[in-house]
Protein backbone atom coordinates (compact mmCIF):
# COMPACT_ATOMS: atom_id res chain seq x y z
CA UNK A 1 0.00 0.00 0.00
CA UNK A 2 1.47 3.64 -0.80
CA UNK A 3 0.85 5.46 1.79
CA UNK A 4 2.05 8.48 0.84
CA UNK A 5 -1.27 9.05 -1.04
CA UNK A 6 -3.23 8.90 2.00
CA UNK A 7 -4.34 11.86 3.93
CA UNK A 8 -2.60 12.06 7.20
CA UNK A 9 0.66 10.08 6.82
CA UNK A 10 3.89 11.36 7.15
CA UNK A 11 4.41 11.88 3.66
CA UNK A 12 0.94 13.14 3.13
CA UNK A 13 0.70 15.86 5.80
CA UNK A 14 2.17 19.02 3.87
CA UNK A 15 -0.51 18.26 0.84
CA UNK A 16 -2.82 17.72 3.48
CA UNK A 17 -2.03 20.86 5.14
CA UNK A 18 -1.54 22.80 1.66
CA UNK A 19 -5.34 21.47 0.72
CA UNK A 20 -6.88 22.93 3.80
CA UNK A 21 -5.18 26.48 3.81
CA UNK A 22 -6.86 26.18 -0.09
CA UNK A 23 -10.10 25.17 1.31
CA UNK A 24 -9.75 28.45 3.81
CA UNK A 25 -8.55 30.79 1.58
CA UNK A 26 -11.77 29.95 -0.22
CA UNK A 27 -13.58 30.38 2.55
CA UNK A 28 -12.76 33.44 3.34
CA UNK A 29 -12.51 34.90 -0.38
CA UNK A 30 -16.18 33.66 -0.45
CA UNK A 31 -16.99 35.36 2.76
CA UNK A 32 -15.12 38.59 1.79
CA UNK A 33 -17.10 38.92 -1.63
CA UNK A 34 -20.37 37.18 -0.41
CA UNK A 35 -19.40 34.34 -3.45
CA UNK A 36 -21.78 31.71 -2.16
CA UNK A 37 -21.24 29.23 -5.06
CA UNK A 38 -17.57 29.43 -3.66
CA UNK A 39 -18.37 28.81 0.16
CA UNK A 40 -20.66 26.12 -1.34
CA UNK A 41 -17.83 24.37 -2.44
CA UNK A 42 -15.69 24.24 0.24
CA UNK A 43 -18.57 22.85 2.74
CA UNK A 44 -20.26 19.48 3.05
CA UNK A 45 -23.49 20.01 2.06
CA UNK A 46 -25.18 18.39 5.18
CA UNK A 47 -22.84 20.90 7.24
CA UNK A 48 -23.98 22.99 10.25
CA UNK A 49 -23.38 26.22 11.87
CA UNK A 50 -23.65 26.56 15.88
CA UNK A 51 -22.93 29.18 18.27
CA UNK A 52 -24.34 30.75 21.36
CA UNK A 53 -25.58 33.86 20.40
CA UNK A 54 -26.75 36.61 22.84
CA UNK A 55 -26.93 34.07 25.41
CA UNK A 56 -29.19 31.60 22.96
CA UNK A 57 -28.36 28.08 20.95
CA UNK A 58 -27.12 29.06 17.57
CA UNK A 59 -28.02 26.05 15.15
CA UNK A 60 -28.07 26.28 11.55
CA UNK A 61 -28.15 24.11 8.51
CA UNK A 62 -25.11 25.57 5.96
CA UNK A 63 -27.59 26.16 3.34
CA UNK A 64 -29.89 28.93 5.41
CA UNK A 65 -25.99 30.48 6.37
CA UNK A 66 -25.56 30.83 3.08
CA UNK A 67 -28.39 32.76 2.33
CA UNK A 68 -27.85 34.65 5.19
CA UNK A 69 -24.38 35.90 3.85
CA UNK A 70 -25.81 36.48 0.09
CA UNK A 71 -28.81 38.97 1.62
CA UNK A 72 -25.95 40.85 3.46
CA UNK A 73 -23.70 43.20 2.35
CA UNK A 74 -19.83 41.73 1.69
CA UNK A 75 -16.86 43.05 3.55
CA UNK A 76 -15.61 43.74 0.15
CA UNK A 77 -18.29 46.06 -1.40
CA UNK A 78 -18.02 48.09 2.67
CA UNK A 79 -14.55 48.51 1.14
CA UNK A 80 -13.16 47.08 5.08
CA UNK A 81 -9.62 45.46 4.37
CA UNK A 82 -9.23 41.82 4.14
CA UNK A 83 -8.00 40.79 7.69
CA UNK A 84 -9.44 37.05 7.63
CA UNK A 85 -6.50 34.44 8.92
CA UNK A 86 -5.63 30.65 9.76
CA UNK A 87 -4.51 30.54 13.16
CA UNK A 88 -4.17 26.89 13.57
CA UNK A 89 -4.76 23.57 11.66
CA UNK A 90 -4.66 20.16 12.87
CA UNK A 91 -4.80 16.94 11.05
CA UNK A 92 -5.19 13.48 11.78
CA UNK A 93 -5.76 11.49 9.03
CA UNK A 94 -8.71 11.77 7.07
CA UNK A 95 -9.68 14.66 9.76
CA UNK A 96 -8.97 18.57 10.44
CA UNK A 97 -9.70 20.92 12.56
CA UNK A 98 -8.74 24.69 11.96
CA UNK A 99 -8.86 27.74 14.19
CA UNK A 100 -9.45 30.83 12.21
CA UNK A 101 -10.01 34.39 13.02
CA UNK A 102 -12.53 36.25 11.20
CA UNK A 103 -12.53 40.14 11.61
CA UNK A 104 -15.49 41.16 9.31
CA UNK A 105 -18.70 43.82 9.20
CA UNK A 106 -17.76 45.37 12.36
CA UNK A 107 -17.69 41.67 14.48
CA UNK A 108 -14.37 39.86 15.56
CA UNK A 109 -15.27 36.34 14.86
CA UNK A 110 -12.90 33.20 15.39
CA UNK A 111 -14.26 29.86 14.05
CA UNK A 112 -13.07 26.06 14.81
CA UNK A 113 -13.59 25.10 11.94
CA UNK A 114 -14.04 20.40 11.45
CA UNK A 115 -12.84 19.44 8.17
CA UNK A 116 -13.42 15.70 6.53
CA UNK A 117 -11.56 13.82 3.74
CA UNK A 118 -13.39 12.27 2.05
CA UNK A 119 -13.92 11.74 -2.45
CA UNK A 120 -10.21 13.09 -2.55
CA UNK A 121 -10.89 16.37 -1.47
CA UNK A 122 -11.17 18.41 1.93
CA UNK A 123 -14.56 20.05 2.82
CA UNK A 124 -15.62 21.72 6.36
CA UNK A 125 -18.39 19.43 7.77
CA UNK A 126 -18.70 21.73 10.69
CA UNK A 127 -18.28 25.22 11.71
CA UNK A 128 -18.30 26.50 15.65
CA UNK A 129 -18.55 30.24 15.88
CA UNK A 130 -17.64 32.85 18.49
CA UNK A 131 -17.47 36.91 18.76
CA UNK A 132 -15.10 38.70 20.45
CA UNK A 133 -16.42 42.24 22.13
CA UNK A 134 -14.73 44.82 20.42
CA UNK A 135 -11.36 46.50 21.53
CA UNK A 136 -11.72 50.10 23.05
CA UNK A 137 -10.29 52.47 20.42
CA UNK A 138 -7.72 54.57 22.51
CA UNK A 139 -9.09 56.78 24.45
CA UNK A 140 -12.19 54.88 25.30
CA UNK A 141 -13.10 52.68 28.14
Amino acid sequence: MNTASLPGTADGVIDDHHAIRQVLSDYFSGLYTGDIDLLRSVFHPQAASFAEVDGQAYHQPVEAWFDKVAQRTAPAVLGEPCAMRVLSIDVLNAIAMAKVHVPARGFDYYNYLSLLHQGGRWRIVNKVFDELPPKPKPGQR
